[in-house]
């Protein structure tokens, strides 16, 4: 048996097991692509009656951790409006791209249709206001990262990544995709800009492993350009009570 279908068989008995009310189920992540490990937990979509209670919970079941996001039928809908303002897709992903495991009645067939026309739709816009922002934060990330000595380490990496990840997500966003965390944030980068996003990351790894911010500094400089430009004095962020 594989590890694709062997996922798929742990995660129904989950389902079975923990939830013989749900409505329907989807393993998603790197289990329904193929892609897992041993070691690789699960991300299972799980849609239950409205009398239950839509929450994320991550359980161990058969020895293999499983990341479970329990929504409704009522507020499946509510689930794909935070996704897109959020940018990130978590569970419009799992339904799009993951694979059924069990669906009775038909709503998880639904509900795939409706997450697809989400993520066709694609995520909320950046506001002027966070464009602004995105703009001078990435600008101070990046002079603090040419600025740090290179035998001060702790810092160095730390400023390269959040280089890298503040250059990472406005550049996701004026391609109008959708941005990641984590282990999709290099995914989602190279699959909305492959030559740009390409550079971020052989900078970010440059700094790594030669402790040279050259190559980073570089394309960020080149990803702000097409923002429009470094933004340092005349930045204004007004306070909120």
């Amino acid at each position: 048996m594989n590890d694709h279908v062997s996922a798929a068989t742990q995660a129904l008995e989950l389902i079975k097991d923990r939830f013989p009310h749900a409505l329907g189920a989807v393993l998603g992540g790197s289990a329904a692509q193929g892609r897992a490990t041993p070691s690789s937990d699960l991300d299972v979509a799980v849609l239950l009656p409205d009398w239950d209670t839509s929450r994320r919970e991550v359980v161990r079941h058969s020895g293999r951790l499983a990341e479970l996001f329990l929504h409704t039928l009522g507020d499946a809908l509510d689930h794909f409006e935070r996704d897109r303002v959020l940018r990130r897709g978590t569970i419009l992903f799992i339904y799009d791209q993951g694979l059924p495991l069990t669906d009775p009645h038909g709503h998880v067939s639904r509900i795939r249709e409706e997450a697809r026309a989400v993520l066709a739709a694609g995520p909320a816009p950046l506001t002027p206001a966070e464009w602004e922002r995105g703009r001078y934060v990435l600008t101070c990330f990046m002079d603090d990262l040419t600025d740090t000595s290179p035998d001060d380490r702790y810092e160095q990496l730390s400023l390269a990544d959040f280089t890298l990840r503040e250059a990472a997500h406005p550049l996701i966003a004026h391609h109008g995709a959708w941005t990641g965390i984590g282990k999709w944030l290099p995914r989602r980068l190279l699959s909305a800009d492959p030559v740009r996003g390409k550079a971020l990351l052989e900078g970010h790894q440059a700094v790594a492993e030669h402790a040279d911010p050259t190559l980073l500094a570089v394309a960020a400089e080149q990803i702000l350009n097409i923002l429009g430009g470094p933004l340092r004095q005349g930045y204004s962020q007004p306070w909120r009570a």
